[in-house]
């Protein structure tokens, strides 16, 4: 890891903010922006903030199931088949 490379004042990021660019789309490693010595801000690639969000939104679905399981709100397998066929309109 290259602290120094990642974490930038914002004074360095107003002046170099094409080498930013290109340097966080090289390493895919997020560059830390400072203001007044405290991180105020993460720059990241495009396709790393495309991960996150995809496997944040994926967590979001583990963390509902737990919760429906938690509070006994299952169904068997036919059923929820059958109540998804029904709402898409297909018959049985």
């Amino acid at each position: 890891m290259k602290i120094k490379e990642d974490i930038r004042p914002i004074s360095y990021v107003k002046a170099h903010a094409a080498d930013m660019l290109a340097q966080v789309n090289k390493t895919r490693r997020p560059v830390f922006v400072t203001q007044n010595g405290e991180a105020r801000a993460v720059l990241i690639d495009s396709k790393s903030y495309e991960n996150m969000k995809n496997a944040l939104g994926m967590l979001r679905l583990v963390a509902q199931g737990e919760n429906d399981i938690k509070h006994g709100r299952l169904l068997d397998q036919d059923e929820a088949f059958s109540q998804i066929e029904k709402n898409l309109g297909i018959k049985q």
